[in-house]
């Protein structure tokens, strides 16, 4: 047998390679199943089901409660520098679910969204990962002016100046 393995070639690696990095740069499972968790909730509203009926400001929860939910799936993914705030807002809107939108989506999209908004609250990025952003130039490190006996003391250098010379009377 020959010694290539069935490898993929390097265009399709390196993209499936900066997908990976994308996806591991911020909470995406967790995201997905607060999304699919809070549209679940919305198809259940739609549930062709006599007794499942929403009035007034009720009603207006029903509707609102899932699509927030879909919304902070969405923000998790664009922008996981928040992922507490929206974290938190999941895990409180899929308990008022239970109340709101028909048992929690029939407890399936409540259950998705508790567990999506857990998954977002303890998800942490990689700290080993080199960071994306260049790093700057380095300055360099200000130089202490020397106290030796050899320079005068009224003699004042501007940076890349040299020192001068001691005269033959002050060396000793």
């Amino acid at each position: 047998m020959s010694a290539k393995r069935h490898q993929a070639a390097p265009a399709a690696r390196g993209s499936r390679g900066r997908w990976r990095r994308w996806r591991r740069g911020r909470p995406f499972t967790a995201a997905v199943l607060i999304a699919l968790g809070g549209a679940e909730m919305l198809v259940t509203l739609r549930a062709p089901l006599g007794v499942l009926l929403h009035v007034g400001p009720q009603g207006l929860a029903a509707y609102l409660v899932p699509t927030v939910l879909v919304l902070c799936g969405l923000l998790l993914i664009t922008n996981p520098q928040q992922r507490v705030f929206y974290s938190l807002v999941t895990l409180v809107l899929g308990l008022v679910s239970w109340l709101t939108s028909n048992l929690g989506g029939f407890v399936i999209g409540m259950l998705l969204a508790l567990l999506g908004g857990a998954l977002a609250f303890a998800w942490t990025p990689d700290k080993n990962r080199p960071p994306v952003v260049a790093a700057e130039p380095e300055a360099p490190e200000p130089r202490e002016p020397d106290n030796d006996a050899d320079n005068d003391a009224d003699t004042v250098l501007l940076p890349g100046m040299q020192t001068p010379d001691p005269t033959p009377a002050d060396r000793g």
